[in-house]
């Protein structure tokens, strides 16, 4: 089964209300797995198990109710829908002026006394038609929404508005129409209220859209690390043509200065490419042939050729771009309870906002109808859910953001929900802690041979070894231009070593074992410096030629710099630090002691790795696991979160929850602070939504009234919804300052 994700920008979401309705068919498509709206950047991110025709997709959204999608292809389509965006905010705008050049006279006309009696009919009339065209020009999006949505049996946050609005006007243009009809005190004009309200609407959207607007700017950095155009060499020639027209297997050339258009493999020529977008490496890359480079990198200096292996979506950048995509549009657990929520929200509204006023009708004082009028209003306007559906997902796009910017890839939601919780990081030894390239560290010699004798005879027999260590000694051997023989009659033994003949010598290259089973003896001098060596975490070579010892070379995985640091910093965010490996105990331990880790579990098995976590985890830890290999891909999988070496393979990257680009262990404290501060900003969206509802609702039904005399007034309500949305959006965007506690910023 080949998945397909697919991108839908969707038109016409007003509330969390809009979202569940258009999930819930998207989900009951044939062929979806799994659909999840985002109401922050109003997109809907689909995977599916096969093909579906797109219309199918496009029907689904519009089966929900008033809404319109359309298909993102490619940059060019995310362009269109940034410019509809613009312009949706320039008619918002046009919108609310309008709307508050006829509500803002008509109230002060009002407070000042000024404005006639209901036996003026003529001028009533006239400014309840004047009002509905107001309506209709500055509100036709709250009517046809609603409209819509009855239609299909539902309600949003536009039904709330335009009950509310439409029963001011109408109550209004009753009493211009006929006042005879209504007693004498509650003859009361809502013209000026049904227009305000819009307007104050309108422009908390207009504010809530240009909020919103600063919260991708994760994602327009790293489009902008796009290169537009590349030279590309077409039957001898060389033209400039857009990225988009490149073919795999062009021939590309690039000068100084210039980014690097898409992914490939060097042909001709060297240079030192910045790659700092990509690894946090500060300094220049050197590259030259067969070296890779990565689209969106910036060329330092040197000019080269190159053949492009990756174009479009294949790039790097581009999965990156898509990674942080999927993860700011993906749920954590805690949206989905307010999903549920969201659900049954309006609903719920609209029938307190007819028990109110029966309430009133019943028990009010007079005059009961224009009470009752009020308080309905008042309620079904003050208690739209925009904050409630923002709540979540604007700072999931933060967030995500952020941790991209510090080179964190997150593949959902619930990673970085639940990365803040960890409570157990178990860590891989080799490329995680170290930096998985072997060295040579020592050469131990006695006799009457010296060091880069050892050297060169060790490296002339591991010229045909593939073993890590073998490539330590031969690049060692290469480093300082020693001359390489080649070895005769070379017969390897897996594990233990290799013998050959060397200038007529009979020559030995392995461990203590490999030298027993040879019968050679070690004298108590060399066993010393073999322990010795051991306990600094070092792997002894010894080297014999003709039956004796000639030197001893020790080879290790450095461990990385940043390593020590970024445990202790671990350490400071109360997380229980473990070290899970295949080497043998005294190495683990060396490497253990040298870093600051106090558990340490050696001599495991990669089959066995994953069994450890689920052990951890029947204790009651929430684990995590860093790790860079195929045998770690069961353990990262495994773990309730997964953290892959960017450097790793991508089976590991598959399995794993986030990904560090940088491969550096500096990112797993920025990862988990940001995954703390982005919860800790959800919650306080969430509670300040709540709260605002749980206090809003009873004060707009009028329950301080009889107490104080307090009843609010429509407008103010309105401007206090619109408030709502624009402060949980300016909440989030708080997000954008924040700092992780690692020191490391690439």
């Amino acid at each position: 089964m080949s998945k397909q994700h697919i991108r839908l920008a969707i038109s016409g979401m007003g509330c969390a209300s809009c979202v569940g309705k258009i999930e819930t068919k998207l989900n009951a498509t044939d062929g979806i797995i799994s659909a999840t709206v985002n109401l922050a950047d109003r997109t809907a991110n689909i995977e599916t198990e096969h093909h579906i025709p797109e219309q199918t997709l496009l029907d689904a959204v519009a089966s929900a109710g008033a809404y319109t999608a359309s298909i993102i292809h490619s940059e060019a389509d995310e362009q269109e829908k940034t410019k509809q965006e613009q312009q949706h905010l320039k008619q918002r705008i046009r919108q609310t002026i309008i709307a508050a050049s006829l509500g803002i006279p008509l109230m002060l006309a009002g407070m000042a006394g000024v404005l006639p009696d209901s036996s003026a009919q003529g001028f009533w009339v006239g400014v309840g038609m004047l009002t509905l065209l107001t309506m209709f020009f500055s509100g036709r999006h709250f009517y046809s929404h609603a409209y819509a949505a009855i239609k299909h049996a539902t309600f949003t946050m536009d039904t709330l508005v335009a009950l509310g609005t439409g029963a001011a006007w109408l109550y209004s243009m009753s009493i211009a129409l006929m006042p005879e009809l209504v007693p004498t005190a509650s003859r009361h004009f809502y013209f000026e209220a049904a227009l305000i309200i819009i307007a104050l609407i309108n422009l908390g959207h207009v504010l809530e859209m240009r909020a919103r607007s600063k919260t991708n700017s994760a994602i327009q950095r790293l489009m902008g690390l796009q290169a537009h155009t590349a030279w590309v060499i077409r039957d001898g020639d060389e033209i400039e043509m857009p990225i988009e027209m490149i073919v795999q297997g062009d021939v590309i050339r690039v000068r100084p200065g210039e980014k690097i258009p898409v992914d490939g493999i060097i042909l001709e020529g060297c240079s030192h490419v910045d790659e700092s977008m990509l690894t946090g490496e500060p300094m220049p890359i050197e590259k030259q042939a067969d070296d890779e480079v990565i689209g969106g990198t910036i060329n330092k200096q040197g000019s080269f050729l190159y053949t492009a292996t990756r174009i479009g979506k294949d790039t790097v950048l581009s999965h990156i771009i898509d990674t942080v995509r999927q993860a700011q549009a993906s749920k954590p657990a805690i949206a989905h309870m307010v999903d549920r929520v969201a659900s049954v929200f309006v609903p719920v509204i609209i029938l307190l906002a007819i028990l109110t006023a029966i309430l009133w009708l019943s028990v009010g004082p007079e005059p009961r109808i224009t009470f009752a009028l009020v308080t309905m209003m008042t309620v079904l306007i003050i208690a739209c859910p925009c904050a409630l559906g923002l709540a979540t997902p604007i700072s999931m796009i933060v967030g995500v953001g952020k941790a991209a910017e510090h080179g964190i890839l997150i593949r959902n939601g619930e990673a970085l929900e639940r990365a803040g919780n960890i409570t157990t990081l178990v860590l891989d030894k080799t490329g995680t802690i170290t930096l998985g390239k072997p060295s040579v560290t020592d050469i131990f010699t006695l006799n009457d041979f010296n060091q880069d004798d050892v050297l060169q005879l060790a490296a002339s027999l591991e010229t045909q070894s593939e073993h890590p260590l073998a490539k330590a000694i031969v690049h060692e051997a290469k480093a300082k231009a020693l001359p390489l023989q080649t070895p005769q009659a070379f017969v390897a033994d897996s594990g233990l070593g290799i013998q050959a003949k060397l200038d007529g010598k009979d020559a030995l290259l392995g461990n203590a074992t490999w030298l027993h089973k040879n019968h050679i003896q070690i004298d108590t001098v060399w066993v010393q410096q073999e322990e010795q060596f051991a306990k600094q975490a070092k792997t002894p070579v010894y080297l014999v030629l003709d039956k004796q010892i000639a030197g001893m070379i020790a080879i290790a995985d450095p461990i990385k710099p940043e390593s020590k640091q970024a445990i202790q910093t671990l350490k400071s965010q109360h997380l229980k630090i473990m070290m899970l490996t295949g080497d043998k105990q005294a190495t683990a331990q060396a490497i253990a002691d040298e870093v600051g880790i106090d558990s340490i579990i050696s001599d495991v098995l990669p089959q066995d790795k994953d069994s450890h976590i689920a052990k951890l985890q029947a204790d009651g830890e929430i684990v995590g696991m860093v790790g860079d290999g195929i045998n770690d891909a069961a353990a990262l999988a495994r773990a309730d979160v997964g953290f892959a070496m960017g450097s790793g393979t991508d089976i590991a990257m598959e399995a794993a929850d986030i990904t560090l680009i940088h491969s550096s262990l500096d990112a797993i404290p920025n990862a988990i602070s940001i995954s703390r501060a982005t919860m800790k900003n959800i919650h306080q969206n969430l509670f300040g939504a709540f709260i605002y509802n749980a206090l809003a609702i009873p004060i707009a039904a009028g329950v301080l009234y009889p107490f104080l005399g307090i009843l609010l007034n429509p407008m103010i309500a309105g401007a206090a919804m619109a408030m709502s949305s624009v402060t949980v959006v300016s909440n989030a965007n708080r997000l954008r300052f924040f700092q992780p506690s690692s020191t490391h910023t690439p």
